[in-house]
């Protein structure tokens, strides 16, 4: 997370420039994307509109802001509402960076000593609810327990070797190996053979569970 910007810190221009002109950018991205969809030329949203071949290559590369009336004028011409040129900067984009081994620690149940859940990400403005977590089993890890939950999940193998239990069926996994899977049957590491162990764990299911 990086700090407020303070008296006599060094200001980057194009760091600015991107700042300022964000809302202008998102709506030319919209406007061309618009025009494309519609197999429109530049010359044809010209003929639409009554703007300059100049204007519309300014709107669309974001480097001038259009008034009100222009987009309106570009609404018509694209046949969209003036509020759909602007969805795109209006949409929540999330993004979760950790910086090695600063994943926040969970107490997942079954949680138990020798094993560490380190949650790497969280989406937040989305329908489905993805949880990827780092899992390092150390040499002292207890039994592992087996899960059961809604879902899918997809584990990566880092380190270490285990016999993993899905339903019925057991895969020996060892770095480099993955697996895919309804997590809604139970499963789980159901034989340790080289500690310590450490997988990737991503989780996904409905936000609305």
């Amino acid at each position: 997370m990086s700090r407020p910007r303070q008296a006599g810190d060094e200001v980057d221009p194009a760091h600015v420039q991107v700042s300022e002109y964000a809302l202008e950018k998102a709506i030319g991205r919209q406007v061309k994307r618009y025009r494309k969809q519609m197999g429109l030329t530049i010359t044809e949203m010209c003929t639409r509109t009554g703007l300059s071949a100049g204007m519309v290559s300014k709107i669309e590369n974001g480097i001038t802001s259009p008034s009100l009336a222009t987009l309106r004028s570009l609404s018509t011409a694209l046949n969209v509402p003036v509020t759909a040129l602007f969805r795109e900067f209006e949409e929540q984009r999330d993004a979760t960076f950790v910086k090695a081994g600063q994943g926040l620690a969970i107490e997942r149940r079954g949680t138990r000593a020798g094993h560490q859940y380190q949650l790497l990400g969280h989406s937040i403005h989305s329908d489905v609810a993805v949880e990827p977590y780092l899992i390092t089993l150390e040499s002292d890890a207890d039994v592992f327990p087996i899960f059961q939950h809604t879902g899918v999940e997809f584990i990566y193998v880092l380190q270490g070797r285990m016999v993993y239990r899905h339903l019925n069926a057991t895969y020996t996994m060892t770095p480099g190996d993955s697996l895919f899977f309804d997590s809604d049957a139970p499963h789980g590491p159901d034989e340790l053979l080289e500690l310590p162990l450490r997988f990737l764990s991503v989780m996904s299911q409905s936000s609305d569970r």
